[in-house]
């Protein structure tokens, strides 16, 4: 923990006697990632094109600020950036990611403002192409959200156990608020979660989400289902992955999935490899493939790129 100490002189107006008085300040973190990849498109029904692509690279500060009777505040501020061409859309250079200000205890801990629901951050790192275009939000699901407006309660882990709960203020009195939950459990090397959302994708719209992700030696295994329920019209989808550590810089892995919540048919397979450059640093390739009954998604995708973290 990185903190300052600051020396305050008081002076005394009837003594005039100096007292000095030692306060430590904890430093905020400066934090970012650079995710950057050359990829080569092949779809379907048109012709071939390259891309440069910047993978949700970000800049943030966070930190911690001691408070009375125990308590710690807390806050983030995080913004994507775009390596790729400087910004999202026009004259957009930032855009907001996970940013909230908070307090946390004995008690857990309870932070407001924007960030990913515990329904998405149930996943864990099941999705072993996250950011890419085998990320499990292009064909598997249409819940990976991250949600503004939203105060969030986080329990203290009881045996592995912890419960999350969001609430998502409509700030409308037409619409209603949105719910998302999670139980999720760690024990060593064995993760399992449960997640549910009421009407965060809209009135009448609930899902489902069970997660499970083991590893044994070097092989990491990982599976997802879930469903969305749409004022009673339901549809699944579900994936599975594995990573096997083959050296200690050589990292094999490869995905497969098949949902109807965001096309009907849709299927999503990828396989990659990352080389780990240094403790923060690597490079990787990949391939995905995805397929659905609409054709104009059919397409594969060929990659490499470098990312760094700092």
């Amino acid at each position: 923990m990185k903190k300052i100490a600051l020396s305050l002189a008081i002076a005394s107006p009837v003594l005039v006697q100096a007292e000095t008085i030692n306060l430590e300040i904890e430093k905020p973190e400066f934090y970012g990632k650079i995710n950057v990849t050359q990829e080569f498109v092949q779809p379907e029904n048109s012709g071939n094109f390259s891309q440069l692509n910047s993978n949700a690279s970000r800049l943030g500060v966070k930190g911690k600020i001691a408070l009375e009777h125990g308590l710690k505040g807390i806050y983030q501020a995080e913004y994507e950036t775009f390596q790729d061409d400087g910004e999202k859309a026009a004259g957009q250079t930032f855009s907001q990611r996970n940013t909230f200000i908070g307090i946390e205890g004995g008690f857990g801990r309870v932070q407001a403002g924007m960030f990913d629901t515990p329904f998405k951050n149930a996943q864990n790192k099941v999705d072993l192409f996250n950011d890419l275009q085998g990320d499990i939000k292009n064909i598997i699901s249409k819940s990976e959200n991250r949600s503004k407006n939203s105060v969030q309660y986080t329990s203290p882990s009881f045996a592995g156990l912890v419960a999350t709960v969001d609430h998502l203020n409509s700030e409308d009195e037409d619409t209603n608020n949105g719910l998302s939950a999670s139980l999720a459990y760690t024990r060593g090397d064995i993760y399992v979660a449960y997640a549910y959302d009421n009407e965060v994708n809209g009135e009448k719209v609930d899902a489902q989400r069970v997660v499970g992700q083991y590893k044994v030696g070097a092989v990491q295994l990982g599976a997802l289902w879930e469903t969305l329920d749409t004022d009673g019209n339901s549809e699944e989808g579900w994936m599975a992955s594995a990573a096997f550590k083959a050296t200690s810089a050589v990292t094999v892995k490869a995905q497969y999935g098949a949902s109807d919540i965001k096309k009907e048919g849709g299927v999503s397979y990828s396989l990659g490899a990352d080389y780990k450059l240094a403790k923060n640093a690597k490079t990787f390739v990949y391939a995905t493939s995805e397929e659905s009954d609409d054709e104009s998604v059919n397409a594969q995708y060929y990659g490499a790129g470098l990312e760094y973290k700092f």
